[in-house]
């Protein structure tokens, strides 16, 4: 009987260890879920504050029948979806735009910069003013904390771009446009995807933020409106939605930047 290789013994090794890694994933929180159903049961923490898992699991579902989640997470989903869209595209283009051009960028890198450290939710009172409250206000806010991060990640991708490339581009006779199509934007790729993975998070910090005090609808109005009337259980199911909202934005660009850049892991 032949006797397993070095190699075989190792990629063994290896499948036994991505095993316990998605064992370990799909486990912690479950095992977080189970203590905090326990704690709360024999009174280790106060459900007053910490609603059992159980009774938020059941609002959850009450919610959920009712249609009431269901038009929060519309309308939430809506603004995310067109702030960062907006944000997103308006970054990515202004940081390409800066990242090849010396000029652009030395005409517009001081007034970026010195927007850039404005807390975002500081301009919430000024959009306000100019949109009311409402849908606009929302979009805006998100829209503005996306672009500035997509605007760094892209610009820095097409800068820090290896000396290399341009090389060799120009060995092969490239012109300019076609170094931008064929090399400079693939080769920025994952600054920018990890650009939108950054700006996918302010995103739905901003949302919640703009909901608490800009509109009648969505998550964060949900969460705000259940703590002034101390719905517990209601306030757990927005931030546990949000979490959701998270995680599967996270899977979704994750598996996006597998698709664009197979090498990466």
């Amino acid at each position: 009987m032949a006797r397993p290789t070095v190699s075989t013994l190792t990629a063994r090794a290896h499948q036994s260890q991505a095993w316990i890694e998605k064992l370990l994933y799909l486990a912690s929180p479950i095992l977080l879920i189970l203590a905090w159903e326990l704690a709360g049961r024999t009174n280790i923490v106060d459900t007053r504050f910490f609603g059992l898992p159980s009774e938020i699991a059941h609002t959850f579902r009450s919610m959920l029948e009712s249609g009431e989640l269901l038009s929060h997470l519309r309308a939430s989903l809506t603004r995310i979806l067109l702030g960062f869209a907006i944000g997103a595209l308006a970054g990515a283009t202004l940081g390409c735009l800066m990242g090849f051009s010396r000029t652009i960028r030395a005409g517009l890198l001081p007034i970026v910069a010195a927007l850039f450290p404005i807390p975002k939710l500081a301009v919430l009172p000024l959009l306000l003013l100019v949109f009311g409250v409402g849908q606009k206000t929302a979009i805006s806010l998100v829209a503005i904390g996306v672009f500035f991060v997509q605007l760094f990640a892209t610009m820095d991708g097409v800068i820090n771009l290896p000396h290399s490339y341009r090389e060799v581009s120009a060995a092969f006779g490239a012109s300019r446009s076609q170094f931008v199509r064929i090399v400079a934007l693939p080769g920025a790729l994952p600054s920018i995807l990890t650009g939108l993975k950054l700006s996918m998070g302010i995103a739905l910090l901003l949302i919640v933020a703009a909901e608490f005090v800009g509109t009648r609808v969505g998550i964060g109005y949900l969460i705000w409106s259940s703590w002034e009337v101390f719905a517990v259980e209601k306030m757990y199911v927005g931030l546990v939605v949000l979490a959701l909202l998270g995680f599967i934005t996270n899977i979704g660009l994750e598996q996006m930047e597998r698709r664009l850049i197979p090498g990466r892991r």
